[in-house]
């Protein structure tokens, strides 16, 4: 439950063996039909597990919904998200118990990591087509100064935000990784966009259990 009273729906994916890392995921932008199931998610929490014995907490932030049910509340343009954010972060750390945890978001998820994963726990941030469109440059000045590792992955064909645009948008933040994606769109579709991504994900948390498996 969020601090202002919402009850969320999500799920988390834990590994049979030994959990290498946990990453809690941070969904695109519901008005565009972004949820916990977004395709990179579902994926990643279908495969990650077994693969690289990652631990993946998906869920719906407020008023959005997936195959397993809406969260209560109203979309707020990333504002009062920010409850959510802080409720998944403590669900990690208080029920999940997880030791190495890592916040990833995904298009609008990019900027509630950026302006609401402040948590000190938390290792480090994992953004993935990042478009810049919530977060104001305070937030971006106080990862500069936090010094936490970010990546981001770029898409050379990206919707909003391409290689050379992040580049100078980003330049505030002195510790980012830019990982430019050739081929790459916004929505990652296709299988080896798919692979590209959940291997980079694992050469950040889990690099051990690298190379991820072609087939699956």
């Amino acid at each position: 439950m969020t601090a202002d009273g919402l009850t969320l729906i999500g799920e988390v994916a834990t590994p049979l063996g030994e959990r290498t890392a946990t990453i809690l995921a941070l969904h695109p932008n519901p008005t565009g039909g972004g949820m916990m199931d977004s395709h990179i998610y579902k994926k990643a929490a279908n495969r990650l597990p077994e693969m690289a014995g990652i631990e993946i907490i998906r869920f719906n932030t407020r008023g959005t919904e997936s195959e397993a049910g809406k969260s209560e509340g109203e979309y707020d343009h990333g504002n009062s998200e920010r409850f959510d954010v802080e409720a998944a972060i403590e669900y990690a750390f208080g029920t999940c118990h997880a030791d190495n945890l890592w916040v990833m978001g995904w298009s609008f998820g990019t900027d509630l990591a950026l302006r609401h994963a402040r948590d000190q726990r938390i290792k480090g941030l994992i953004l993935l087509s990042p478009p810049l469109k919530y977060s104001k440059p305070e937030e971006l000045l106080f990862w500069a100064v936090d010094g936490r590792p970010i990546t981001a992955l770029i898409p050379e064909f990206d919707d909003y935000l391409r290689p050379a645009e992040a580049v100078v948008a980003f330049s505030a933040i002195p510790q980012i990784e830019l990982i430019n994606v050739d081929e790459g769109k916004h929505l990652w579709l296709g299988e080896p966009q798919v692979y590209r991504v959940l291997s980079e994900i694992t050469k950040i948390v889990a690099p051990g259990r690298l190379p991820l498996p072609v087939e699956y």
